[in-house]
């Protein structure tokens, strides 16, 4: 019998799958396809860079990738919940809750807001004054907006994220700045790696969980940033692995293999590098962009830009993409917000642009022509209130590119040539 609270009906369906019980989608299902035996949730991948598929994973999965999360921050303790149970991070603060057998503890806002987690944070964390430890889970969207508010004044929110024992952000890449402000601050912030078809993050901090195995695959030299020596294509294998896509053999045919030893890999979209066993990611692989015949990794590229905001005193977030050029292929164009909305500009959500030429500009080119080299620097820079996201705080590169090349349309200017 279902109750009337959404989110008791959704802990008790999590709670019935990993138990044995039927599987449990907390999205509405794509097809009718029944998802393999075994199969405890049937999640979907966010989507971002293409149409979202549904990922199967197991109870032994599930239960795997709780236990090694646990290991690596010291314990087994109490997770607030701030994130939709739809995808796979709100989803396993649930499952984590439920493997320790602590129960849920959520955040009844609509919206997150500085104010609003402030309050809920503090009262859980009095909570759990005397033990046990007490954990919760961002998108670096969320970690930005506490940052953000106390650089304005009220630092309510960033001392309550600073009582917690771990802070894991994930589900997109945090910027350097960002990160280095919160840690500032005193939060223990804890950078995660991974997907839904690996139960959400498996590398913390670059270093695997207890269990599994990372690997750069077939890795190639080239020019530019990416992929560059020792770069290469993503590859994890460890218990927390998925089943597959569900209705989708040829894909998971593609993404699941197994090796001669018996091993079995997923491979990501990600390219990456590894040094001493830790792991760097460099960005999307379909997202290089080929500018001038040289390849350019955004996410390199977004590291510099984010770090050049904070250093002139307007921190934001960068999302780089690459759209057509008659004389290069792909330019090189930045699209930042810088704490303030510009004059004009719609609410959140928005992907209304403004030209952020001169001084900007002229700033973003020297500090990532100085990293990264003059090909990477960007020929145009743009400021918009927000940037769009898809999923659980995921930038929607697509929809940032669509928006580009429409400005680019309208202004009808030429690309600064280096």
């Amino acid at each position: 019998m279902a109750s009337t609270d959404p989110l008791t009906d959704v802990v008790r369906a999590v709670r019935d799958a990993l138990d044995g019980g039927p599987a449990y989608a907390p999205q509405p299902r794509l097809s009718d396809v029944a998802p393999p035996a075994g199969t405890a949730l049937v999640l979907r991948t966010s989507g971002s860079t293409g149409d979202p598929r549904e990922v199967a994973l197991s109870a032994a999965a599930l239960r795997a990738s709780a236990e090694a999360t646990h290991e690596r921050l010291g314990g087994p303790g109490r997770w607030l919940l701030v994130l939709p149970p739809t995808h796979v991070a709100g989803i396993q603060v649930i499952t984590r809750s439920l493997v320790t057998g602590r129960g849920v503890y959520p955040d009844t806002l609509d919206r997150f807001t500085p104010a609003g987690f402030a309050a809920v944070a503090t009262d859980f964390t009095d909570l759990l004054a005397h033990g046990p430890r007490a954990y919760v889970s961002l998108v670096p969207t969320q970690l930005h907006r506490l940052v953000t508010a106390a650089d304005d004044g009220d630092a309510a929110g960033l001392s309550a994220l600073a009582r917690f024992d771990a802070v894991l952000v994930g589900g997109a890449a945090t910027p350097a700045p960002l990160l280095a402000r919160a840690r500032a601050a005193g939060v223990r912030a804890v950078t995660t790696y991974g997907m839904s078809e690996t139960c959400g993050g498996c590398v913390y901090d670059g270093v695997p969980l207890a269990g599994v195995r990372v690997r750069a695959a077939d890795a190639e030299p080239g020019p530019g940033p990416v992929p560059g020596a020792g770069a290469g294509v993503v590859e994890l294998s460890g218990p927390m692995l998925a089943e597959g896509y569900v209705g989708d053999p040829g894909g998971t045919a593609a993404a699941f293999r197994t090796d001669p030893d018996g091993t079995r890999w997923f491979r990501t979209a990600d390219l990456g590098s590894l040094d001493d066993g830790r792991l760097t990611i460099l960005g999307r692989a379909d997202d290089v962009i080929l500018t001038g015949g040289i390849n350019v990794a955004p996410a390199a590229v977004e590291d510099a830009v984010s770090e050049h905001l904070a250093a002139r005193g307007t921190p934001g977030e960068a999302c780089v993409v690459g759209v057509p050029d008659p004389e290069w292929g792909e330019a090189v164009v930045a699209v930042v917000t810088t704490g303030r909305p510009p004059a004009g500009h719609h609410p959140e959500g928005s992907t209304d642009l403004a030209d952020g030429g001169g001084e900007l500009l002229a700033g973003l080119r020297s500090a990532v022509g100085q990293r990264l080299g003059a090909p990477a620097a960007p020929r145009r820079v743009y400021v918009t209130a927000a940037l769009p996201t898809r999923g659980p705080g995921k930038v929607d590169r697509r929809a940032v590119r669509d928006a580009v090349v429409r400005a680019e349309r309208e202004t009808a200017r030429e690309p600064v040539r280096p």
